[in-house]
């Protein structure tokens, strides 16, 4: 196609990469009237990864976000099929196998989540997969999928019917343009140089695909991902054309995943032993500047397995002849999730990290990015794509590569509940991190953090009154259950729990604007008394919940904020998007180690330690003080999550390991124990306290996630108004608390919900509640059947499972235990 000759001196928006990402973004801005665009690619249209992507497009993903965005995607290929520049589109179905028991649940909840988005996606048997497509061998097939709107596409078709949408709507394109670097100005991008000249921009857009994070370092921005080896091959004619199409056919058990290449098929799969390429050690990547439009070598010997899987699943391809081999990089992220969004440089965006799915979700891509860009909000929940997720220990290339090639070599392993990586651990420690190896702690990991998930030492005492076996729960979520969660909740109920939460992400907000920046942005009123703690929401313009944490002020100039282990990166992103130079903004999680102590027995416990007055007068519920612990200079928060009376005690990190073994020393006469995460995930459950990221979300407002308590109408903040019009307009849904009516039935989250027969949401989040004895889940409702009573049933499984709308919280409903 014909690309623009003179590269003007200025354009609103700058697109850098002319691949499916950087095309489909350039269209949908074009789509919402941008006309002041100009798209950029150091060689052609389609050159870096595009060209040689296999172009499979399905649409049921795990995340309801990204099925959502591949739905889309595939109904904009359609689109785009029926008119002038069609792409390829091929509707023929998908088929996915489950070849083990444990594959098979794995379809089932699939076929769950489905339902929630109103996808055909149903079961089938192997016989009824064989006869879609003939080709295979039922060997071993205990079961199937099947998804009829699943398709392919030609992906270069697609980029360059994407790039002439977009030159229709006015987007500029100028191709064998190599961008040689990314100026800023005050903190924001300001111009790109590039070796046909320099051009300004309000806005830069990262599409570079495996060139994404060498762009990304011109503008000082890092952008984790690794180019990946990935191989297909395509086979010579394997059965004469007839107009019909064969399906999709993916054998996750065995690695390999095929669909049809004209007369013969295209087959690639996700071995074992996979290879990084052009990124080695602690360097960062290393692509020659004349990769463009290339492949790698062939490697035949890394093939040995997926092939003998494939001959296996589909014996012509011990027979037929092979075309050729593909094999060319692909690039991946540390979490097999997209980078998308505004980075830390103003104006600075991006799309990249598309880990060999790109081509299903390109169109919804385009569509999120482009709302992005020129509204400042992507209209869904993103923020498990968001580039800011990332923490700064993913600006080490060795780490990112290790965390890559799991995540590669794992592509198609089932995700069980609480299954844990184990690449790059452990990395950040708490100070009692030695303490709880000595005691038996069986760690999880998030955010690099090593974070107790429960104590095997606290299994010989585990539940007591209860036969611990009876209590592991059904199916999935009885896999790395242990009954120690249930002795470390208990002991906290009815004693004293010792929890370490260093990880939790902690933000210090300071400067003459830090009050004003702070009321603005948050729901609640956070401006109040030194040593006030406001529990808050941050919304956006539609006011949905962008962050939720506690503010603790410190001085009159200076305010804590206390957020989620994996959210202080986001949350830090969102703060300094609206603050201004007289307000400043640090992550200052690893200066401080945060314990916390709750439980009936806990003041107990903490008086003999400190000089503060622990009474109710002298140190009210939501306050802070200053004092000491033993010999450590402490912050205290009177607060909780697990809705018992205690504090959480920050120290400077060089005082941790003391900290720790004064508080455990104290709290041996009183019966205290050492909990986990898992532990205090089972106790807000019981007291409705809300997670952000499964609870809530960005589309997601107050008043519906029942947090109104939590908002102050009598003062400006962003997202009042559409608050305020949404209370006008009255509440259409709420999130309810469901009891099922077997309590070793305990979801997982996403599960469909239904009421009479229609399944009308999904489960947001879910567990066991050992004081109450139930399994609890949580959805959105509409609002006349968020209200107790209502009968309502949840699929796990496959299998129905009756359940009833109860009254929150389920556990100490007047809230006294916290106050006693």
């Amino acid at each position: 196609m014909a690309t623009d000759r003179k590269l003007p001196a200025r354009a609103r928006v700058v697109v850098i990469g002319g691949g499916v990402g950087g095309t489909s973004i350039a269209y949908h801005l074009a789509e919402l009237g941008e006309r002041d665009v100009v798209l950029l690619d150091r060689a052609e249209l389609t050159s870096g990864s595009t060209f040689h992507s296999a172009g499979l497009v399905g649409q049921l993903r795990a995340d309801p976000t990204l099925t959502r965005m591949n739905t889309y995607s595939a109904e904009l290929y359609a689109k785009l099929e029926a008119g002038a520049n069609p792409v390829g589109w091929v509707p023929c179905g998908g088929i996915r196998l489950a070849c083990t028991p444990e594959r098979l649940q794995e379809t089932r909840r699939q076929i769950g989540w489905a339902r929630t988005f109103d996808l055909p996606l149903r079961e089938i048997s192997g016989a009824e997969a064989e006869e879609l497509f003939p080709l295979m061998s039922t060997e071993g097939v205990l079961g199937a999928s099947y998804l009829p709107t699943d398709g392919y596409v030609d992906p270069s078709q697609l980029t360059y019917s994407l790039a002439a949408g977009a030159r229709a709507g006015g987007v500029r394109i100028f191709t064998k343009t190599r961008v040689l670097g990314i100026d800023l100005r005050d903190g924001r991008v300001h111009r790109v140089r590039t070796d046909s000249g320099a051009i300004e921009a309000e806005i830069v857009v990262n599409c570079g695909g495996m060139f994404a994070a060498e762009i990304g370092r011109m503008a000082g921005v890092r952008v984790p991902i690794v180019p990946m080896s990935h191989q297909y091959l395509v086979t010579d004619p394997v059965r004469e054309r007839d107009g019909s199409h064969l399906p999709t056919l993916r054998d996750p058990d065995n690695l390999v995943y095929w669909r049809e290449e004209v007369d013969g098929l295209l087959m690639g799969g996700y071995e074992r032993d996979s290879r990084p390429w052009a990124q080695s050690g602690s360097a960062f990547e290393a692509i020659p500047s004349d990769f463009n439009g290339k492949l790698l070598s062939e490697d035949w010997d890394r093939f040995t397995e997926i092939g003998a899987n494939a001959e296996a699943r589909v014996p012509v391809m011990g027979t037929i002849g092979v075309r050729r081999m593909i094999n060319g990089p692909e690039a991946f992220t540390p979490d097999n999730e997209f980078c998308l969004g505004e980075t830390e440089v103003g104006g600075f965006f991006v799309a990249a990290g598309f880990c060999a799915h790109g081509i299903a979700g390109a169109g919804g891509v385009g569509k999120v990015m482009a709302e992005w860009i020129v509204s400042g909000d992507p209209g869904l929940d993103v923020s498990h794509m968001d580039i800011r997720r990332f923490g700064k220990h993913y600006g080490s290339p060795s780490y990112t590569r290790k965390r890559v090639v799991e995540n590669y070599e794992t592509y198609y392993d089932i995700p069980y509940p609480h299954r844990e990586r184990s690449a790059g651990r452990p990395l950040r420690v708490s100070p009692a991190y030695s303490w709880h190896v000595e005691h038996g702690a069986s760690f999880g990991e998030k955010s690099g953090w090593e974070r107790v998930n429960h104590y095997e030492s606290n299994v010989d005492g585990a539940i007591p009154s209860c036969d611990s076996a009876s209590l592991r729960p059904h199916d999935w979520a009885g896999r790395n259950w242990s009954p120690a969660i249930g002795a470390e909740h208990l002991a906290t109920r009815e004693r004293a729990g010792l929890f370490d939460e260093s990880s939790f992400s902690k933000i210090s907000v300071s400067g003459r604007g830090a009050a004003e920046l702070l009321n603005w942005l948050c729901a609640n009123d956070v401006a109040r008394e030194i040593g006030a703690v406001t529990y808050t929401q941050a919304l956006n313009a539609r006011g949905g919940i962008e962050c939720d944490f506690t503010v603790t002020r410190l001085a009159e100039d200076e305010f804590m904020i206390v957020t989620g282990t994996a959210f202080g990166s986001h949350d830090v992103g969102w703060l300094r998007r609206h603050a201004g130079a007289d307000v400043r903004i640090a992550d200052v999680t690893g200066q401080f180690a945060c314990f916390a102590l709750w439980g009936p027995r806990a003041r107990d416990i903490l008086a003999p330690l400190t000089p503060a007055d622990l009474g109710n007068e002298a140190f009210p519920y939501l306050t802070a003080q200053e004092t000491t612990v033993g010999d450590v200079p402490v912050r205290a928060l009177r607060v909780t999550f697990v809705g018992e009376l205690g504090w959480e005690l920050y120290c400077s990190a060089e005082y941790g390991a003391a900290l720790w073994r004064t508080l455990w020393a104290a709290g041996a006469e009183h019966g205290l124990v050492a909990g986990g995460y898992r532990a205090i995930d089972s106790l807000r459950l019981e007291k409705g306290y809300r997670l952000w990221g499964s609870d809530l979300s960005p589309e997601v407002h107050p008043y519906e996630a029942g947090l109104g308590f939590c908002v102050k109408l009598d003062k400006p903040f962003l997202g009042r108004e559409a608050l305020l019009a949404a209370r006008e307009r009255g509440l259409t849904r709420k999130l309810a608390c469901l009891v099922l009516d077997d309590p070793r039935h305990v979801v997982l989250g996403s599960e469909p919900v239904r009421v009479d027969g229609k399944v009308l949401t999904r489960v947001t989040s879910g567990g066991y509640g050992y004081s109450v004895g139930a399994s609890i889940a949580y959805a959105y409702l509409p609002v006349e059947l968020a209200k107790p009573g209502t009968r309502a049933e949840v699929e796990l499984f496959g299998t129905w499972v009756p359940a009833v709308v109860s009254k929150q919280p389920l556990f100490d409903a007047r809230g006294e235990r916290v106050r006693q």
